[in-house]
C-alpha cells in the first residue's frame, strides 16, 4: 500500500536497499520507483485502453531525434532553421505542461515559426501511435490519459496506494503533480520531502510553485521545516539566506548553522571555464 517516488533510477535502488535491510520480509511489496518507472509498471497493465499493445516501444533520445530528423525532411523543413533539438526540447516542455499540439499551438506567437513546430509535433504523434511507441514524457502523460478516461482504472490505483511518498517535490513539473494528486485524492495520506529554494530543473519544466500549492490541496498535511545547516560555514548561510529571500515564490524559513563563521566569501570572475577550474 505504499508509493515511494524518487527521481533518479539509482535514487530509487538505493532507497528500496535501505527498505530491504530495515523492513525484511515483505519489503518487495513497497513500490519505488521513479515517476516514469512506475508509470511505465502501470502501462504494461492497461495501455490496451488507450489503443496500444502491452509490447509499447520506449523511444530514448536517439529515437526520438531519428524521429524528428525523418519527420523534418518528409515535411521539407530546413533543419537548420528548425533544429530537430529544439524542436524535441519544445515538445518536451509541452507534454510537461500536458499539452498536445493544438492546445500547444493556441499558446504559441502563432508565428511561421510556431506553425512549422506544430506540424512537426502532430506528425511526430502520429508516428509514434503508428509505431505502437511512447517517449520518455509520455509515460506520465498516457498514465493521466488513462486515468482520465477509465476511471475504475485510477480508482484501483487509489484503493491500492494508501501511502504515497515523493522525493525533491521542488523539482516536480505540473504532469507529475497532477499525478501525485490523482493518486492521493482518496487516502489523502502523502508526504513531500523537497526545498523550494533548490529547484534547479525549470529547464525541464520543473514548476517550484507546485510545493506552495500544497496547503491548498491537502490542508490536513503538517508542515515540518529542517532550519539547521550542517554542511556550510555561518558566512556561506548568511549571505546565501541575503540573497534567496528575494525569490517571490518560497515558504519564509531562517535558516542557522553552529559551524564555525569560517572566512569571508570573495567574489571572482572568470574568462572561461578552464580559467575557472585552476
Amino acid at each position: 500500500a505504499i508509493m515511494a517516488i524518487t527521481f533518479t533510477n539509482k535514487a530509487a535502488k538505493e532507497m528500496r536497499e535501505r527498505i530491504e535491510k530495515l523492513a525484511g520480509e515483505g519489503a518487495g511489496e513497497i513500490w519505488v520507483s521513479t515517476f516514469h518507472s512506475g508509470c511505465a509498471k502501470i502501462l504494461r497493465r492497461d495501455i490496451e485502453k488507450l489503443g496500444y499493445t502491452r509490447s509499447f516501444t520506449i523511444y530514448d533520445d536517439d529515437d526520438q531525434m531519428s524521429a524528428l530528423k525523418e519527420i523534418l525532411k518528409k515535411l521539407n523543413i530546413d533543419d537548420k532553421f528548425l533544429p530537430p533539438r529544439e524542436i524535441k526540447g519544445k515538445i518536451s516542455d509541452a507534454k510537461n505542461k500536458l499539452l498536445g499540439p493544438q492546445d500547444w499551438f493556441s499558446q504559441s506567437e502563432r508565428d511561421y515559426r510556431s506553425q512549422l513546430v506544430y506540424d512537426v509535433y502532430q506528425a511526430y504523434e502520429e508516428k509514434l501511435k503508428s509505431s505502437n511507441a511512447l517517449d520518455f514524457d509520455d509515460l506520465i502523460v498516457k498514465t493521466l490519459e488513462l486515468f482520465a478516461q477509465h476511471p475504475p482504472v485510477l480508482e484501483a490505483y487509489q484503493r491500492k496506494v494508501r501511502y504515497i511518498h515523493v522525493d525533491e517535490y521542488q523539482d516536480t513539473n505540473y504532469a507529475q503533480y497532477m499525478l501525485v494528486r490523482l493518486l492521493a485524492a482518496q487516502s489523502r495520506n502523502l508526504c513531500v520531502v523537497g526545498d523550494d529554494d533548490q529547484s534547479i530543473y525549470r529547464f525541464r519544466g520543473a514548476r517550484p510553485e507546485i510545493m506552495l500549492q500544497i496547503p491548498k490541496d491537502f490542508p490536513q498535511l503538517k508542515q515540518v521545516i529542517l532550519k539547521q545547516n550542517y554542511r556550510c560555514t555561518g558566512e556561506i548561510v548568511e549571505k546565501s539566506q541575503n540573497v534567496i529571500r528575494w525569490n517571490d515564490a518560497r515558504y519564509e524559513k531562517q535558516l542557522f548553522t553552529e559551524n564555525d563563521k569560517g572566512k569571508p566569501l570573495e567574489i571572482r570572475t572568470f574568462e572561461n571555464e578552464s580559467e575557472e577550474t585552476t
